[in-house]
């Protein structure tokens, strides 16, 4: 479970050299940043990192995260999500939103009529991507996140208005 005011900003993708250095994925649009935010925590709280930034690596950035000495105990954190506090977070723009706060929002058609909530963001280098599941829908609807498709998003209303394209209503 995930504390309120914590949002994801990166993972762990498993240890970096004999040190206990590890190679970290940043969620940030400016990847470097990741090491401004902390501590970071893990998803349930449990455990905090301070993160000091070494070098920029395959597929991510080598860091050194405190508590953590050995190869093995980078291993160990493999996977584990990386959360910040939301006060530690710049303010965004008025048109970009958290992934986290996007979840959950109901999803409406400029009628009105429900189509759904919102259960996921994805992105997998294209833009991202809305996941909408509801009960009038057979199978989740993959809907991209631009102003054509999704004009309005009010999250004082928890709810964004969808303007689905040819074929997928």
């Amino acid at each position: 479970m995930v504390l309120p005011d914590r949002i994801c900003v990166g993972a762990i993708s498993g240890s970096f050299g004999l040190q206990g250095e590890v190679r970290l994925k940043s969620f940030c649009a400016e990847p470097e940043a990741i090491a401004d935010y902390g501590p970071l925590y893990t998803e349930d709280g449990s455990r905090s990192f301070t993160i000091r930034l070494t070098r920029p690596v395959a597929g991510g950035l080598g860091a050194r995260l405190s508590g953590i000495r050995t190869k093995e105990e980078g291993d160990a954190l493999r996977g584990t999500s990386l959360y910040a506090d939301r006060s530690k977070l710049p303010s965004l723009p008025d048109d970009e939103f958290y992934h986290a706060d996007l979840i959950g929002l109901e999803a409406r058609d400029p009628g009105g009529v429900v189509i759904g909530q919102v259960a996921a963001v994805h992105n997998h280098g294209a833009g991202d991507i809305l996941e909408l599941t509801g009960p009038g829908l057979k199978t989740a609807l993959l809907v991209p996140f631009t102003l054509a498709v999704v004009p309005t998003v009010d999250l004082a209303s928890r709810r964004v208005i969808v303007d689905l394209p040819e074929g997928l209503d």
